[in-house]
């Protein structure tokens, strides 16, 4: 709790953290906003391959012309910030942190593999990367002796401290989650029929400003399995081989849903990970519901403790045995800074791969043929299911994070999971199957 304190120890030594940013979109504006504003930050460097989209992010965050420098060599000198259009650039070891908010799983794990090899700390904002060969890229983390973590504003990470509280207290974790909107027909969803199933204005969507294929992943239930994979691997908690319920739920009901079956919620076994829906099945919004909220179940330990939950207004299940902890929102990058301390300051990561115990894996959307390909997340043919990983390696599924641009050479039937011989793998991706390997291969081990 002391993190602002040493920031600004730091900043009256002239010891500043200096921070390289690869990738100027939505959460890297975020950052920027902020960090003129927070002691003990020097962000270096800002590297993306559409430069004027970088400049632009500055101009959003209030950055006066005289603080962007030429190069990143004299940006480190002047305490400026240079911006670049290549990422090479900023692999060097007078940048400490490096965040990596691409958001391409592919061009993540290089960029982590290339901080390590420079001996910086990472923070992956890119969490397709982790979902994909996290538990690979902390070890080789842990190895280089640097920082391999999540990104301190997503979810994932938020749910993380949530389970760091209940665990530090004593609890045992029942199930940690978040919120999200979700309707039966999401799973089919197409950037063709997208943004019928948002709240956008005509104008907006009509204006080119928002991503069709990134906005279909946050609907279909993609990006909700590849957050939750990054949490049950952090936390050590295995999903349902049926993939997460998006039960329907305000905050006072999530200890009664976020339960096992078998005690009248909707859970497989104590130890997992779901998401609530915002919606009832009909599409009508639940008042007081758990959009953009993160939260942690917990099982009381003993009579005390349940009597504990019944006499405090803790919203528990009907048995008393259940409570919940819940956050209702979450600042996106506006909170990043937290991650960059921990790893600069401290050496701890704000969530970091402990395992493989969960996947997302490619589930077709429609039936697929032979001769087709496939276009990853947020496309037309495949969404990403969350799976345990021991069913995702027993039946050699194929990563939703590897499914784009990959030839079928078989049917897969509409709802079907695609494994690896389902496909003419790409050759270019050796770098992404050789951590992915390292990733089963933890399992096995394990």
């Amino acid at each position: 709790m002391n993190l602002h304190h040493q920031l600004t120890q730091r900043e009256a030594d002239g010891r500043p953290i200096r921070v390289g940013l690869i990738g100027a979109g939505r959460f890297g504006n975020m950052y920027l906003a902020q960090a003129r504003n927070i002691p003990g930050i020097h962000v270096a460097a800002v590297a993306d391959i559409n430069v004027e989209r970088a400049r632009n992010a500055f101009a959003l965050a209030g950055w006066p012309d005289s603080l962007i420098a030429d190069s990143v060599a004299d940006a480190l000198e002047h305490r400026t910030t240079a911006i670049v259009g290549s990422s090479a650039e900023l692999f060097r070891g007078d940048i400490d942190v490096i965040v990596e908010a691409t958001g391409n799983p592919i061009v993540g794990i290089d960029h982590a593999l290339r901080a390590f090899a420079a001996t910086q700390h990472i923070i992956m904002v890119t969490v397709e990367a982790d979902a994909l060969a996290g538990p690979a890229l902390a070890r080789r983390a842990e190895q280089a002796g640097v920082v391999y973590s999540m990104a301190y504003g997503d979810q994932p990470a938020l749910i993380m401290e949530l389970v760091d509280w209940a665990r530090t207290s004593g609890f045992d974790v029942v199930c940690a989650g978040k919120g999200a909107k979700y309707l039966s027909h999401y799973h089919e969803m197409n950037p063709d029929n997208v943004w019928e199933n948002w709240e956008f204005s005509k104008e907006l969507t009509d204006s080119g400003q928002l991503n069709p294929y990134m906005h279909t992943s946050f609907r279909d239930g993609t990006k909700a399995a590849i957050e939750m994979a990054a949490v049950a691997n952090a936390a050590a908690l295995v999903p349902s081989d049926e993939g997460l319920t998006f039960t329907p739920g305000d905050v006072e009901q999530i200890a009664t849903i976020c339960r096992p079956a078998s005690t009248g919620g909707v859970l497989a076994h104590e130890g997992s990970v779901d998401v609530m829906s915002s919606v009832t099945r009909e599409g009508d919004w639940i008042p007081h519901n758990t959009q953009e909220g993160v939260f942690v179940v917990v099982k009381a330990t003993n009579a005390y403790v349940a009597d504990c939950f019944v006499e405090y207004p803790w919203h528990p299940d009907p048995s008393g045995q259940y409570a919940a902890l819940y956050r209702p929102y979450h600042y996106v990058g506006l909170e990043l800074n937290i991650s960059i301390a921990n790893a600069a300051i401290r050496g701890v990561a704000t969530g970091s791969p402990v395992g493989f115990y969960a996947d997302v894996v490619a589930t077709a959307k429609r039936d697929l043929t032979a001769g087709e390909f496939l276009d990853g997340e947020g496309g037309y043919t495949v969404w990403g299911k969350l799976v345990s990983a021991a069913r995702s390696t027993s039946t050699h599924a194929l990563p939703v994070a590897l499914a784009h641009h990959v030839e079928l050479v078989r049917d897969v039937p509409k709802g079907e999971i695609v494994n690896w011989d389902d496909v003419k793998m790409d050759d270019s991706l050796t770098t992404a199957l050789e951590l992915r390997r390292e990733t089963e291969a933890l399992f096995v081990s394990a």
